[in-house]
């Protein structure tokens, strides 16, 4: 099978690349159910929403775990052949770094109570909404610098980025996902703040003139 398969890709990574594609698809789904009434623009924060907390709860817990009670190396099943793939970019993913374990129980725990608060926030409009849009999206930035960071420091002897699919896609496209959006939704909630602090002043104007 994989002799017939583009160079660089094997059916480890074929299958791994085409369960991205069914969290995609999910995400999809649960936008179109539950997010059919909000805005245009709500609709993809939405789908980044459901995405994001797919991802977490789905990959990233089951690497938590895998590496709490071993190793992703040592552990055996489609997830565990999952992540042992990816591991061919970054080594360290393959035997429970501290650092990587440390941000993954945060990402997985943290992050994904605050998607599944922020879509709720989003759909019903709530006051909050965009203090936990910050909120995330920063735990979000923190967590891609710090499991890149310390490598770049020490020259990163972990990653290999001598294969295109390694590089561009494991590392560069899954991760670069998680800086963009991110920051994308730090500008919408910048904007968004700032026209309700402009609205602010007619409010209190209209108050006094009905007291």
């Amino acid at each position: 099978m994989d002799s017939v398969l583009p160079p660089g890709l094997s059916l480890v990574s074929v299958l791994s690349l085409l369960a991205c594609g069914v969290q995609v698809l999910a995400a999809v789904l649960l936008t179109h159910r539950y997010g059919g009434r909000s805005s245009a623009e709500d609709r993809w924060v939405l789908l980044w929403l459901f995405y994001d907390v797919i991802v977490h709860l789905t990959l990233e817990g089951p690497f938590v775990y895998m590496s709490l009670v071993g190793t992703v190396e040592t552990s055996e099943g489609p997830l565990a052949e999952l992540w042992k793939e990816y591991s061919k970019a970054d080594r360290r993913w393959l035997t429970s770094d501290p650092t990587i374990v440390s941000i993954e129980i945060l990402t997985v725990v943290l992050d994904s109570l605050l998607c599944l608060l922020l879509i709720h926030a989003v759909l019903k409009d709530k006051y909050y909404r965009h203090f936990l849009q910050v909120s995330l999206s920063m735990c979000e930035l923190y967590g891609g610098w710090m499991t890149f960071c310390p490598d770049w420091l020490i020259g990163s002897p972990h990653l290999d980025t001598s294969n295109w699919l390694h590089l561009w896609v494991y590392l560069v496209f899954f991760n670069g996902v998680w800086v963009l959006v991110p920051v994308l939704l730090l500008v919408q909630s910048w904007f968004s703040l700032r026209r309700l602090h402009r609205l602010g002043p007619d409010d209190d104007v209209k108050k006094r003139k009905t007291m």
